[in-house]
């Protein structure tokens, strides 16, 4: 039996937690809009959200704007409506001590460079498993380059190392929905739940750096880059693999997210629980430390046609800076959702 800080990493979330989690899967998204369990801060908090919700300054102004120029290059060529606002104002629900909701921490500008660094340099580089990496010989593109370089008419295939047992890929197929998750840093097995004990491959210095900047009281030594598309789902998961207890950081870009976190309240009834159920949008972020750090939390629905207009377009974005436009790939984004979970492996 695995287990990590007191817990058994093959554990289940409790049959209410698992009741909240169906109904949110199950919910349509007209009546997402309208429910009052949902935090959706661009809706506006009802009444008795606001009594139960302290809000504060996540970080001080000036260093957050430092640390997204400094990552994003300050391309000033692209730029949106509200490309250079940061905000930086945090939420947190008395009833989930230690989640903290930052919403639009990320700028325009950060979004586009986090899906460039993990989809153009990362996702190239066979260090970072992915996925398809079980199952399939990817064809990794030439040092440098991205699996957006390919076309996307079905012409070259990925083939299964198991031909008995998989079907042959075109990069259409693997990249719009085949690809799941690609690991950073550390590399997770989902099978034992665990890190190997080999030495993990470097995490990307650049996310290091703009990261420790948005959360510097964690170390990022590994991360999770969950993709989704709407009908997706995550389930009911604790995070308790790492020998680190510090905090961890989740950051949405795309389409919109209901993210479902809760723990059981000790009593002799297991079922006795708290839940938090939030909707993240692009450029959200979440942060769990303390009590959250290890409370039940997963993601039972992808809401469609909500990826922000500005983005749905990448990778084809236009050039920048002389690289490669990748207009072939034009809508790539619209359905989909991102998310980067970051967390220390050792302290």
């Amino acid at each position: 039996m695995a287990s990590h800080h007191g817990f058994d990493a093959f554990d289940r979330a409790s049959t209410r937690l698992r009741e909240v989690y169906k109904k949110f899967q199950k919910i349509k998204p007209d009546a997402l809009d309208v429910d009052t369990e949902i935090l959706d801060l661009s809706r506006g908090l009802t009444d008795s959200q606001k009594q139960n919700i302290h809000v504060f300054q996540w970080r001080d102004q000036d260093a957050l704007e430092k640390t997204s120029a400094a990552f994003a290059g300050l391309q000033p060529e692209l730029r949106w409506q509200g490309a250079d606002e940061i905000h930086n104002l945090a939420y947190e629900h008395k009833d989930m001590p230690g989640l903290f909701l930052i919403p639009s921490l990320l700028s325009p500008q950060v979004q586009v460079k986090v899906l460039s660094c993990i989809l153009h340099r990362d996702l190239s580089n066979p260090m970072h498993k992915t996925n398809l990496n079980m199952h399939y010989d990817l064809p990794y593109p030439e040092y440098g380059s991205s699996f957006f370089t390919y076309s996307p008419t079905p012409t070259v295939m990925i083939q299964p190392k198991d031909s008995d047992l998989h079907k042959a890929l075109t990069i259409p197929q693997a990249l719009n929905k085949k690809l799941r998750w690609i690991t950073l840093g550390g590399q997770y097995d989902w099978t034992e739940k665990s890190y190997p004990d080999e030495q993990p491959p470097q995490f990307p210095s650049d996310l290091t750096e703009f990261l420790q900047g948005l959360f510097p009281s964690m170390t990022p030594e590994a991360a999770i880059v969950n993709f989704y598309t709407p009908g997706d789902t995550l389930s009911l998961h604790r995070d308790i693999s790492e020998q680190s207890g510090q905090g961890l950081a989740s950051l949405s870009i795309g389409c919109d997210g209901i993210f479902v976190i809760g723990c059981e309240v000790p009593s002799e009834n297991r079922d006795q629980v708290k839940s938090i159920i939030l909707r993240l949008r692009s450029g959200d972020a979440v942060f769990m430390e303390g009590p959250s750090r290890f409370a039940w939390h997963g993601v039972p629905q992808i809401v469609p046609d909500t990826c922000p207009s500005w983005l749905e377009r990448w990778p084809a974005l236009g050039d920048r800076d002389g690289k490669q436009s990748y207009e072939s790939w034009d809508g790539w984004m619209r359905t989909k959702r991102v998310n980067l979970n970051v967390r220390q492996m050792w302290d």
